[in-house]
């Protein structure tokens, strides 16, 4: 005997036998006509249409992949062409074009404001660039760094293959050795005869020099091993700490010596490399004690 049920899914009505119908009511079970209506009431996911309207894919996203998402696209060059239009990425303001004799604005993350400047500054005329070496170590009184350079730099490496051999073309001694693996550390002595342990050292000292503050060399901490690399009469020290951020061990040793300058009331100027290159901005740190 057949018998009349309605489609839980599709609302339709069909025949079936009297002992299945009465079975699915006894246990509580959901009837079916057919069984891709039984398939598609296990499907959770929504019919949606894609974010992008330029784009009119019907897509299908579950339950909780919608949870959370305010819109939904069908491939990621849909959402990324949506979301760089609310959200645009800012990059750096106007620079100048690191042209040599150029003096153009660049926008972007641009270096050059054409490729034409761009070879130019690569190309520079190897004399030229050894006389520009030799000035300028006659203006600084000593082997200038890679970082003082600046755009002669660039060009010296290109036309050179590297800052070392150009110094050595312009008849300066280098102030690190490819020789050995590690690079070698460098004395270098400053103009009031101070020893310092690199160039860096040295500016920091002829500025000391120049600007008539006396300051003494290695003074060494209370109660330790550790010493400064400057002191100001005795409760002033002065620290280059140039490989800041490079090591952890390093980075260990900086946080020692300031708990030694609170312990023991010792003020602590510290310097590092954005203070002296690629310009010497030292009067900031020092404006208490000129």
């Amino acid at each position: 005997m057949y018998t009349k049920v309605r489609c839980a899914l599709c609302k339709k009505r069909f025949l079936r036998p009297q002992g299945r119908v009465n079975e699915a009511r006894k246990f509580g079970w959901k009837q079916y006509c057919s069984k891709a209506c039984m398939v598609n009431s296990m499907v959770r996911s929504k019919a949606l249409q894609c974010g992008n309207p330029d784009c009119n894919k019907q897509i299908h996203r579950s339950p909780h992949e919608t949870r959370k998402v305010i819109q939904s696209f069908c491939s990621q060059s849909c959402a990324a062409h949506i979301n760089n239009q609310k959200f645009p990425k800012r990059g750096p303001g106007f620079r100048i074009c690191a042209g040599v004799q150029c003096r153009n604005h660049v926008t972007g993350w641009l270096k050059y404001c054409s490729s034409e400047c761009r070879q130019i500054a690569r190309r520079t005329d190897p004399a030229e660039l050894v006389a520009k070496l030799k000035l300028l170590a006659t203006q600084l009184g000593r082997t200038p760094a890679k970082r003082e350079a600046g755009r002669i730099a660039e060009a010296c490496i290109y036309a050179f293959g590297s800052w070392n051999v150009a110094i050595n073309k312009a008849g300066l001694v280098p102030h690190r050795s490819h020789n050995q693996r590690m690079y070698k550390r460098t004395s270098t002595v400053a103009v009031d005869g101070h020893k310092c342990d690199s160039v860096s050292e040295a500016i920091v000292d002829d500025w000391l020099t120049k600007n008539n503050i006396s300051h003494l060399r290695n003074a060494p901490y209370p109660g330790t091993g550790h010493k400064a690399d400057w002191s100001i009469k005795k409760n002033v020290f002065i620290e280059y700490f140039g490989l800041a951020n490079d090591s952890p061990r390093y980075d260990r040793s900086i946080q020692e010596k300031r708990k030694l300058c609170e312990k023991h009331n010792i003020q602590l100027i510290e310097i590092y490399p954005v203070d002296i290159y690629p310009a010497i901005k030292l009067a900031d740190k020092f404006k208490t004690l000129l």
